[in-house]
């Protein structure tokens, strides 16, 4: 394992964990009076149960740690004091070489509880975020019953995402055989949010022409693009405001020639990425609008049912992009709470900056020189 100083800058998330980011150490000390979180937890071993996962770009020197390439890993961070996150920590990959036995000494495992670990990491390496609704989902449709406190998923949020969901399906009840009314579009719902793919919405997978193992990727990657269209409608209102504070924000105390040039650089970029990521997220959506209404308009299952075949990928890659935007949006309105004491100076805003570049797969140099051209932020994807 190796030596990870980002411990430090996770550390300042507190009590919060993103979309790039599951605080399992804070989720612990929380719960720890809560029987739950010990009786179902998330880990078996309790040393993992306590670290940080992240969503890591992978950089070109750590391609030597996979068996193939790969854009996006995700990385275990096992934290060196408990009591100070400033100590750092150590970290390594899901399926990285010798992952395995990694992962056995890192969690003092017996053969039991380590089987059932890794199949939990590659569970969790396999969604594109670690936004809790979709974890959750995952793990519920693969088996494994985790305690409600691993997931911080309001009953309110849940409502809504309900509701929501009510909405953009009760149109399709009559094409599944449904008849058009409230309580068979409730029941489609329910079905489709549910754990199984079962059943209840057979009538759907036969409308749409797919085998068993295409209709429950497609179903679970459908639950995804739902849930990203309803959290970009819920938080998409916050990132331009976001964007202006950090086009705005000065550290304060001292400040080298070098940082000042490295924080104008990286809030220009900062601004263009989530500008473009947002583009493209409002485009993968708009496939989805086109061919369920499509489906729903004209009865016409094949345009859908090519969206739903090709689903899976789309659904990675919209997971990273979304994902990278809404944790900049969770982090700084954490750190920067609107109407908070927001002092920051330069070396943390530049660990800040220089994380969210690397959402985006953007590593931004300390000497590198600013991109003259002009950043507009408005209310424009």
């Amino acid at each position: 394992m190796a030596t990870d100083r980002s411990v430090r800058f996770l550390g300042a998330l507190g009590g919060a964990s993103t979309s790039r980011v599951l605080n399992l150490f804070q989720i612990a000390q929380v719960n720890a009076d809560n029987p739950e979180h010990a009786e179902k937890p998330l880990f078996a071993s309790p040393i993992i149960n306590k670290a940080f996962l992240l969503k890591h770009r992978t950089r070109s020197d750590e391609s030597y740690m996979f068996a193939t390439p790969r854009a996006v890993a995700t990385k275990v961070i096992l934290p060196f004091d408990g009591e100070d996150l400033r100590a750092g920590g150590r970290s390594f990959f899901v399926d990285q070489r010798n992952y395995a036995e990694t992962l056995r000494q890192a969690g003092n495992y017996s053969r039991e509880t380590l089987e059932r670990d890794l199949t939990v990491l590659r569970l969790l390496n396999s969604v594109p975020s670690l936004d809790p609704f979709l974890v959750r989902e995952h793990l519920r449709n693969n088996k494994i019953d985790v305690a409600p406190c691993y997931f911080a998923i309001s009953e309110g949020d849940q409502e809504r995402m309900h509701q929501f969901v009510n909405g953009e399906l009760a149109r399709l009840v009559d094409l599944a055989g449904g008849g058009g009314n409230s309580a068979a579009s409730n029941r489609l719902v329910s079905a489709m949010l549910s754990s199984e793919v079962d059943e209840k919405l057979e009538p759907l997978r036969l409308t749409l022409g797919l085998t068993g193992n295409d209709f429950r990727e497609g179903v679970f990657s459908w639950r995804g693009f739902l849930y990203y269209k309803w959290s970009m409608g819920r938080f998409w209102p916050d990132v331009m405001g976001v964007l202006r504070e950090i086009s705005a924000i000065q550290p304060v105390g001292a400040i080298t020639p070098e940082q000042k040039v490295f924080l104008g650089t990286a809030r220009r970029s900062i601004i263009q990425l989530v500008r473009d990521a947002g583009n493209h997220v409002n485009q993968a959506l708009s496939v989805y609008d086109n061919s369920f209404g499509d489906l729903v308009a004209n009865q016409s299952p094949k345009t859908f049912r090519d969206f739903l075949l090709s689903a899976p990928y789309m659904f990675l890659e919209l997971g990273e992009k979304l994902g990278a935007i809404s944790h900049i949006v969770s982090f700084w309105r954490y750190r920067f709470p609107v109407g908070g004491h927001n002092s920051v100076d330069a070396e943390e805003l530049a660990a800040i900056f220089q994380d969210f570049s690397s959402g985006f797969g953007e590593k931004i140099k300390r000497d590198s020189q600013p991109v003259r051209r002009t950043i507009v932020i408005d209310g424009a994807a």
